[in-house]
């Protein structure tokens, strides 16, 4: 397996980001025409791979490419090289992969995830997965592992053990998933918007981040994680 480090400076040159376990680029379009366009381009150079790898987001301003083995829910070597191919048909159409679409500077490519607080995760987790509609996730189908919007257009939820009732906090916070050199801009952005920093004490792995009246979210990056890295 490849480390997290590994994978980052594999693709960032590339103009991808590493978000969460998925590889994440941007396209600016002029159009949803042109949308199309790059859809088309990159569905046809990954091929048979493109059903087991590639997911693409359309909108006509932007195409949000995201690169994962689907099935093991991890990066390979494999998925490295479509987004080093992925990346020599857009050259050739005249675009590039950016994390930050010029069109919208405040908002860097990002991953959303809900994080629940329980007592007991395998008695709650049920519930959730059957309100949301929701599935296990690829190759994690344990009592307390996340689960995730089969269609991929819900934010994955995942389960944090609690010890004790915490009846005066959020029991349920949202992780923004953001590319590592955009987790400093996203941070200051929020504080200077009236936030606070609750805690730093796992940065870069994450931040955690409250509202004026203690609503806390977290900042989150893939460094800190690996061993070598932390």
């Amino acid at each position: 397996m490849l480390t997290r480090q590994q994978i980052s400076d594999a693709v960032g040159p590339l103009g991808w980001r590493y978000v969460l376990g998925v590889l994440r680029a941007s396209v600016e379009v002029d159009s949803l025409a042109r949308a199309v366009t790059v859809a088309a381009a990159a569905t046809t150079v990954a091929g048979r791979d493109a059903d087991e790898r590639l997911w693409i987001d359309l909108r006509r301003h932007r195409v949000v490419l995201s690169i994962q083995t689907l099935a093991v829910a991890e990066i390979t070597e494999a998925d490295i090289a479509l987004a080093r191919t992925v990346t020599q048909e857009l050259t050739e159409l005249g675009l590039r992969p950016d994390p930050v679409v010029e069109r919208d500077p405040q908002r860097s490519d990002q991953i959303l995830e809900l994080a629940i607080d329980a007592l007991d995760i395998p008695a709650v987790r049920p519930f959730w997965k059957a309100v949301l509609g929701y599935a296990d996730e690829a190759d994690r189908h344990g009592p307390t592992d996340p689960i995730v919007d089969p269609v991929g257009q819900g934010p994955a939820v995942w389960f944090q053990q609690m010890d004790a009732p915490r009846p005066q906090r959020n029991r349920i916070h949202v992780d923004v998933s953001v590319p590592h050199d955009e987790s400093r801009h996203r941070i200051d952005a929020a504080l200077a918007a009236g936030g606070r920093l609750v805690s730093d004490a796992h940065a870069p792995a994450f931040w955690v981040l409250a509202d004026i009246e203690g609503n806390e979210a977290c900042i989150t990056t893939w460094q800190g994680r690996d061993p070598e890295s932390a």
